[in-house]
């Protein structure tokens, strides 16, 4: 496996990150030990979680994991803060000092972990100035309770302007971004990308499958699978605004070069998101062993040049055609 630098890091992470989100939740405790350990002897040294994936459970499926195996030295762990987790207390959620601080602690202690690896703030917060919230990370990473320090689903500006910020003020900057990208969403190659490039940022995009849609498993005009991601799409806006016509349209044009290479539709989209410019690790979400399988027969599919040209055909660069890039985050973001 041929592992990737994150940002302008010295750490090496692997060309996928094994997604957290399903552990403790609809993955029981049991499989997803055994999922992380597969993912492990396959050569993925990079975990992705969040405090708020099944109010904590997936945090301390994670670290039990990890503790059973032995391998926490040789990962790269990262989590995530902002959600609510607490209803009843008012400053249960955010990018606030006191929220960061409280949550690493108890993020730590449910990953049963000295130290994080990569502690990323899980969504923007205008309200709240984004040096209060990089002050409380590096006294984090000061106190050796943090490695690295990233963003998720901030928009290019922001990530900028946490530069600008980190500089002023002599503090430990953002390595990394998580943002949704696939080939039904491609917008970010537009800005947030050549911007990580320049400022060297490993953008680790979250979704590269986008929820499923390019797995294969919906198709036209039929009801979607009972136990899937969008079988309640019709009455969830977000995702009805996703399951649209033309995805249906992309899926038809990819699968034929998926039946060429010999690949599943899943793994020619993951190949081709992994080795995209500026990319450094998709993060796959496998609920199943047998998702987490076809996830790993990814890493061997190449694409040619003629292959680019066929998928940049159906969704033309920087365009996409199922909305996953929500940018609504203040009255500077662009609404594309």
């Amino acid at each position: 496996m041929q592992y990737r630098s994150l940002g302008r890091t010295g750490v090496k992470v692997s060309p996928l990150c094994l997604g957290c989100m399903m552990f403790g939740g609809k993955t029981n405790p049991e499989e997803s030990y055994a999922i992380i350990d597969r993912a492990l002897d396959a050569g993925i040294n990079f975990l992705d979680t969040a405090n708020v994936y099944v109010r904590g459970r997936s945090e301390e499926v994670t670290g039990q994991a990890l503790k059973r195996n032995g391998k926490r030295q040789r990962v790269v762990l990262a989590t995530k803060v902002h959600g609510q987790m607490d209803e009843d207390d008012p400053n249960g959620s955010g990018n606030s000092r006191r929220h960061i601080i409280a949550q690493c602690e108890a993020s730590l202690r449910r990953l049963q972990t000295d130290y994080i690896d990569l502690y990323q703030i899980h969504r923007p917060q205008p309200d709240i100035p984004i040096d209060e919230t990089l002050r409380a990370l590096d006294d984090l990473i000061r106190a050796g309770k943090v490695r690295y320090v990233g963003s998720s689903t901030f928009e290019a500006w922001q990530v900028v302007e946490s530069l600008w910020a980190a500089k002023e003020h002599g503090l430990n900057r953002f390595v990394t971004e998580q943002p949704p990208y696939h080939i039904l969403d491609r917008r970010i190659e537009r800005g947030l990308i050549p911007m990580a490039q320049s400022y060297g940022i490993g953008i680790i995009p979250w979704s590269p499958l986008a929820g499923g849609l390019l797995t294969g498993k919906y198709a036209r005009n039929q009801p979607a699978p009972a136990d899937s991601r969008f079988a309640d799409y019709e009455t969830t806006p977000r995702l009805r605004a996703r399951m649209v016509e033309a995805l249906f349209d992309v899926v038809d044009g990819l699968q034929p070069l998926a039946d060429a290479k010999g690949c599943t539709l899943s793994q020619l989209a993951l190949a081709w998101c992994m080795n995209q410019p500026g990319i450094t690790s998709p993060i796959i979400g496998p609920r199943t062993m047998e998702q987490l399988e076809d996830n790993l027969g990814a890493l061997p599919v190449t694409l040619s040049e003629e292959d680019h040209k066929v998928i940049d055909a159906l969704v033309p660069p920087g365009r996409m055609v199922s909305p996953f890039y929500e940018a609504n985050f203040g009255p500077h973001s662009e609404r594309w």
